[in-house]
């Protein structure tokens, strides 16, 4: 036994220099394979009785300040163990259930009630302030930060105008389409939103989302007015089932896409992107409705073997090393921020110029032609509610719903970090759910946080969401009165001003740390990856959710067990692998479940490990292999991880303690949940196995022992 003397130092290095714990492909191979710990490792000898805990029962009232002194001075190992078995019971399924809608219930309670007993007009503001963020910031807000609001406003305007006609033609709408919805979602969000620093629009991954899974239903090159309105009625349900998940507080169900599928998801999208972009680069009329990234291929394969103009490809290309080096700029120079917010709407200004006087229309340049003009008109007829596609519509609205907030969620939480303030993830739901469902009755299609504008937006100091006021202002004059001017803008330059955002989306380094941290996660990273480059965009988010829940699934069926020994110096058992210093116990085998639920998924998986793992000891006892001769006589399961214990668990426990009683072993229980141990009791389990329940590990060796007691880590 080490010395008690160990200074803390000492065992903090053990915490921090413990062996490299297995992978998931060893873990998986652990139970057919003959990697696992060695049973001659495990722990030979240990005495044969234990102390049988007394029967009597003991009050379950609440007791009071000083009963709680009396019972910590005068409390012994069979006191505490029959508080373990005489507790009070736990609340079943349905008051969990009810607890769970309790609690939304009374957040909205709770406001109800403050306001009750506020002053009539009071009351109003309070409801007010509450759904209208602006209220309550704006009374401080002042001409010095305007002056920054208005500067990022105009900055990012410039950025999101040209971006903004770009993403319309990538959701395969008129390019209109993608300017209003850079004007109704940001005013709303200006006024709804918690967050400082976001700026609201379309976005790339939404853009290309929407038409992978409407084009479907119907072709936009057949019908474009038909198109356009399933691409307006899958915005309306967007916005509600983003409201609704504000509303109820069900923001958990964005975390069903987890980080590695969204980065994987992310860097495949901006691949098909980019892809798409070739059409207006290579000035290719006939491009495929599908996404993948065979069937892009094959059509600039095509296109290459008719007659095609180099032109589009030289402008386009121009123009994209003259954005991409103004970024480069940027970055080196912080003081050149605006820099690169300014160089798309320089390149379509100076390529529309250039296509002006040259008449490039007129030897293959495409251009945008028409682009409506005037103030977002209203959609509301165009919503098909009772139309035979609704259904299907619905289901695109819920995916494109669950991306759209993780993505502005995502972006809006890293800003607001740096800045070091509160988002309100509920109230950003809402405003998210409110501005779509406006947009979409006013000509807009799907907005959320941009990450390249929003990025931008922080460079140029704003203040408050009144950038986002000034950009949609912007937009606005533009909608009125420049439209006309963009007739010879060149399609090449849209596609290269789409293709310099992408970069940002292809996160190499996130992908490395993903591999090197989690390999199961990165197996759901590039399963989004490949599923959107191979088949489609949902087919790719589909992958990346199965592989997600997989996971959980593989963990809960082959949770590991690991056996446990006395910390040097400490009152604490640990897992002998992370700390190998940990000295076992002789003749006991401590055991304990890493799963939080003992169920007929696992619990078969930890029985025959457990009996393997006796046979094994025996077996190395009759041949002379272990240090002491003395065979084990005790199994402890330590139940310190399991939350909740099922019949086919109970089961199990029962049939493994029938084996281990034909083996002359005894088995306790320590450190059981409440809900474990009220199951255990109903299922006459603990008679069954004498009474043998304790508060810790340290206490069930303590009955063997009748040593001095420890504590479980």
């Amino acid at each position: 036994m080490a010395s008690s003397a160990t200074n803390h130092g000492e065992k903090a290095n053990w915490v921090l220099h413990a062996p490299r714990p297995p992978g998931p492909w060893r873990e998986f191979m652990e139970f057919s394979g003959d990697q696992e710990t060695s049973p001659m490792d495990i722990l030979p000898s240990s005495p044969k009785h234990f102390k049988q805990p007394s029967t009597a029962s003991l009050a379950v009232e609440t007791p009071t300040a000083e009963e709680k002194l009396d019972l910590e001075k005068n409390s012994n190992p069979v006191q505490r163990s029959e508080w373990v078995l005489n507790g009070p019971e736990p609340p079943g399924l349905w008051h969990e259930l009810m607890d769970s809608v309790r609690e939304t219930v009374s957040y909205f309670g709770n406001k109800y009630s403050s306001l009750k007993n506020q002053p009539a007009l009071k009351s109003v503001v309070s409801i007010q302030q509450e759904i209208f963020p602006i209220l309550v910031w704006g009374r401080s807000y002042n001409i010095s930060k305007f002056k920054h609001d208005l500067l990022a406003g105009l900055t990012i305007a410039s950025l999101c105008i040209p971006q903004s006609i770009g993403y319309a033609t990538l959701a395969k709408l008129d390019p209109q389409y993608g300017l209003y919805t850079s004007v109704v979602p940001p005013l709303i969000y200006a006024v709804m939103g918690t967050s400082r620093e976001i700026a609201i629009g379309p976005v790339a991954v939404v853009s290309l989302l929407l038409p992978s899974m409407i084009q479907k239903l119907q072709d936009p090159g057949a019908d474009a007015i038909a198109y356009t309105k399933l691409v307006l009625t899958a915005t309306f349900f967007t916005g509600i089932f983003q409201a609704s998940f504000g509303l109820f507080r069900l923001g958990f169900l964005v975390d069903f896409l987890s980080h590695a599928a969204i980065v994987g998801f992310v860097a495949g999208a901006a691949i098909i992107i980019g892809l798409q972009q070739l059409k207006g680069l290579l000035g290719i009329t006939h491009f495929p409705t599908n996404t993948d990234v065979i069937s892009v291929m094959e059509a600039v394969w095509t296109s290459f073997h008719h007659p095609w103009s180099p032109h589009n490809f030289i402008l386009g290309c121009s123009f994209l090393c003259f954005i991409l080096i103004s970024r480069y700029l940027g970055k080196k120079n912080k003081k050149l921020f605006w820099l690169p917010a300014v160089a798309p709407l320089l390149s379509v200004i100076l390529s529309t110029l250039i296509v002006y006087l040259t008449r490039g229309d007129k030897h293959g340049i495409k251009i945008v032609k028409h682009i409506k003009d005037g103030l977002n008109p209203s959609s509301v007829n165009l919503l098909e509610l009772n139309g035979p596609y609704v259904g299907d519509v619905a289901k695109v609205g819920l995916i494109v719903a669950l991306v759209a907030l993780t993505e502005a969620i995502a972006v809006g939480r890293s800003f607001s970090s740096i800045k070091g303030y509160h988002m309100d993830g509920n109230k950003e739901m809402m405003a998210m759910g409110f501005m779509n469902i406006v947009g979409s009755l006013t000509s807009c299609y799907v907005a959320t946080g941009s990450f390249s504008r929003t990025a931008v937006n922080y460079s140029a100091g704003c203040e408050t969401p009144v950038s986002n006021i000034v950009m949609a202002i912007t937009v606005i004059i533009s909608l009125q009165f420049l439209t006309k001017l963009l007739y010879y803008t060149p399609t090449a330059i849209l596609a290269s001003i789409i293709l310099s955002a992408l970069p940002g989306l292809v996160d190499l380094d996130k992908v490395y740390k993903i591999w090197k941290v989690d390999k199961l996660d990165f197996l759901a990273c590039i399963g989004a990856f490949f599923g959107v480059l191979f088949a489609s965009v949902e087919i790719g988010l589909l992958v990346a959710v199965t592989i997600s829940f997989t996971k959980i699934i593989l963990i809960s069926i082959r949770p590991g067990t690991e056996t446990l020994g006395k910390l040097p110096g400490s009152e604490m058992f640990c897992d002998t692998a992370q700390y190998p210093m940990a000295v076992k116990i002789p003749g006991v085998m401590i055991i304990r479940v890493k799963s939080a639920l003992f169920c007929f998924a696992n619990a078969n998986f930890v029985k025959e490990r457990i009996v393997r793992w006796i046979t094994a000891q025996k077996a190395a006892d009759t041949k002379g292999q272990t240090k002491d001769k003395e065979a084990i006589h005790l199994v402890i399961l330590d139940m310190s991880n399991l939350i909740n214990i099922d019949t086919s668990g109970i089961a199990t426990l029962e049939e493994l303690q029938k084996n281990l009683i034909s083996e002359g072993i005894e088995l306790a229980v320590a450190n059981p949940r409440w809900q474990v141990i009220h199951k255990l009791k109903l299922s006459n389990f603990v008679g069954k196995i004498g009474g043998r329940v304790f508060v810790t590990v340290g206490e069930a060796v303590d009955a063997s022992f009748g040593g001095k007691i420890a504590t479980a880590c």
